[in-house]
């Protein structure tokens, strides 16, 4: 699939030593074809390496897709240069009147703390609203579906008393999502966190839709709103 970025971000070089075919503005402005236009709100600290890692997962659709990339403008990490964020990033002002098909939330090295304390926590929960009517489907990860879930149903996170790392079995259900579709019915994925949510709170809420789970490590996978929102935990 031809992701389409800014002609001069450095993941571009990267994707292309990979073999995963990018699109730069000059071509995309030629495709006679309606893209899907995705937006990242990249809230890690090391912002490059996010990059690569969601271009990768991207480039398994056969769609064109445009990414945006969003920062929040409350908050200013130090891991990555100001010059990088000017270029290739946007803030919430810059697109709240726009439309995208797809939002996904990363995670955070925030876990630990309240969501409250979190100093860029009301304009996530700006994001957050804004996208249940700008956007048609939104991925929250890690800590960004511990936000999520918090701010929309309010299943607030628990403390663990080990950190939980590893690789866990997990159980397909509902496989009848799209979300799902291809999945082996018992599939492997690494969890790395200190924190969780009640399986029970999420499988009782009426507005919620377990789609993986595992025994030892809880939920992996819920849905809400025939899929307009996603939450993966990890």
């Amino acid at each position: 699939m031809p992701i389409r970025v800014q002609n001069d971000l450095p993941a571009k070089k990267i994707m292309e030593e990979e073999n995963i075919f990018m699109m730069d503005e000059n071509r995309a402005m030629s495709q006679d074809i309606r893209p899907l236009e995705i937006v990242i709100l990249n809230l890690m600290p090391l912002k490059e390496a996010t990059e690569v890692q969601m271009l990768r997962s991207l480039s398994n659709t056969p769609l064109q897709v445009n990414m945006t990339f969003l920062t929040t403008s409350t908050y200013v990490g130090k891991n990555t240069a100001k010059s990088h964020l000017d270029q290739f990033y946007l803030t919430f002002e810059d697109i709240k009147d726009k439309k995208f098909d797809g939002l996904i939330i990363t995670g955070a090295p925030v876990e630990q703390m309240p969501f409250e304390e979190v100093a860029y926590w009301d304009e996530l929960c700006d994001i957050m609203k804004w996208s249940t009517t700008n956007v048609t489907s939104t991925l929250h990860i890690c800590w960004g579906a511990q936000a999520g879930i918090y701010y929309h149903y309010g299943i607030n996170k628990i403390p663990l008393d080990k950190k939980m790392f590893g690789v866990f079995e997990h159980t397909v259900h509902n496989r009848k999502e799209p979300f799902v579709r291809g999945f082996d019915d018992v599939f492997y994925i690494p969890h790395s966190r200190h924190t969780t949510v009640d399986p029970d709170e999420i499988k009782n809420h009426p507005a919620l839709k377990v789609l993986a789970d595992s025994e030892e490590a809880g939920i992996c996978i819920a849905m809400a709103k025939e899929g307009r929102q996603i939450f993966v935990f990890g």
